[in-house]
């Protein structure tokens, strides 16, 4: 008869008038393989958890025919659930388990496979079913992963001049006007490059490429980690500086910019001789300065340092206004920032 029942029910438990454990199935034992459940009090093995208040055999059987909620005492401390009936001895019963949504834990707990169910059971079903959306998740979460990398390498090719490696004026237009929200002080250099058409007419664009890569490396050498630097135009450059204290402080940025920048820059055995004039506005809190009104004070404080002789930096005041209105363009230029 236990064999019967061993492969019919291979978790049940047979228990005496006692409440010992008189026979326990190949799955039960496999729970606790180090202990002889035989001879054993059942509720010293396993917690009744629900009905509660049951502590004796004779109430234990009282609630036969009615679902049982029961927990290993010891670790790990598998729930399980079961239903008692009488057993075919005298005072017997039976009691016959199974693991309920516990069911892919103890499987992992305990080793479990195949032939630990009953070959009727719906487990084995339920776990192939669990193990399909676990691959399928897995995959579908592998695939999420390559496509939020694809977006963001996407993105981020969107906001990178692919020359130099800096932001690009759609990045800048995202940063300044962020920064005018959160209406912190900041400060904001236009930079042109003087003598770069003399670079590219000379001694050709590969020459150009290599200088604007060149530029770009001394200009992240000489801001912070927090500064954005960004490549607008074919030889313009922005620089925003968030938190700027003062004029003081942008201006020796920029001296060091510029001195860095007059140096000769070497190419395949040539000099390429150039120089940069820089506008800087500072953004107020509470100014209530658009986007487009800082870039135009940038704008008008580079004008005049072109009309100063280049190769020097000017901080936006508001009587350059009036003052470079009446400038004729420098010498050879129709536009500002193409010389």
């Amino acid at each position: 008869m236990h064999q019967t029942m061993d492969t019919l029910c291979p978790m049940h438990v047979v228990l005496s008038a006692t409440g010992h454990v008189v026979h326990a199935g190949p799955t039960v034992q496999k729970l606790r393989p180090d202990m002889a459940m035989i001879g054993r009090p059942f509720l010293e093995i396993f917690d009744l958890k629900r009905p509660r208040a049951i502590s004796t055999m004779d109430q234990l059987r009282d609630t036969a025919g009615t679902k049982l909620h029961l927990q290993l005492r010891d670790a790990p401390q598998t729930e399980v659930k079961g239903i008692l009936v009488p057993g075919f001895a005298p005072g017997h019963s039976i009691v016959n388990l199974s693991f309920g949504i516990s069911v892919v834990d103890a499987v992992s707990d305990y080793a479990l496979t195949s032939a630990d169910f009953a070959a009727t059971d719906l487990t084995v079903e339920m776990l192939y079913l669990v193990e399909a959306k676990s691959a399928a998740m897995d995959a579908s979460r592998k695939l999420n992963l390559r496509l939020q990398g694809a977006m963001i390498a996407a993105e981020e090719q969107a906001f990178t001049d692919t020359l130099t490696g800096l932001k690009n004026r759609r990045a800048m237009d995202h940063v300044l006007a962020r920064h005018i929200q959160w209406d912190t002080r900041f400060g904001l250099m236009q930079i042109d490059l003087d003598w770069f058409k003399a670079v590219n007419d000379t001694l050709g664009h590969a020459a150009g490429d290599h200088v604007l890569q060149t530029v770009a490396r001394v200009m992240v050498e000489e801001t912070r980690e927090t500064d954005t630097v960004a490549r607008v135009g074919g030889d313009e450059f922005v620089i925003i500086l968030p938190h700027a204290k003062g004029a003081d402080g942008l201006l020796s940025i920029g001296r060091r910019i510029i001195k860095r920048l007059s140096r000769p820059i070497p190419f395949q055995g040539e000099e390429c001789n150039i120089s940069a004039s820089i506008g800087t506005a500072i953004f107020e809190p509470g100014s209530g300065l658009t986007m487009a009104e800082i870039l135009d004070n940038a704008d008008v404080a580079l004008y005049a340092s072109k009309h100063g002789g280049r190769s020097q930096q000017t901080i936006y005041r508001p009587e350059l206004r009036a003052q470079t209105q009446n400038l004729a363009p420098p010498v050879g230029r129709a536009d500002t920032r193409t010389a």
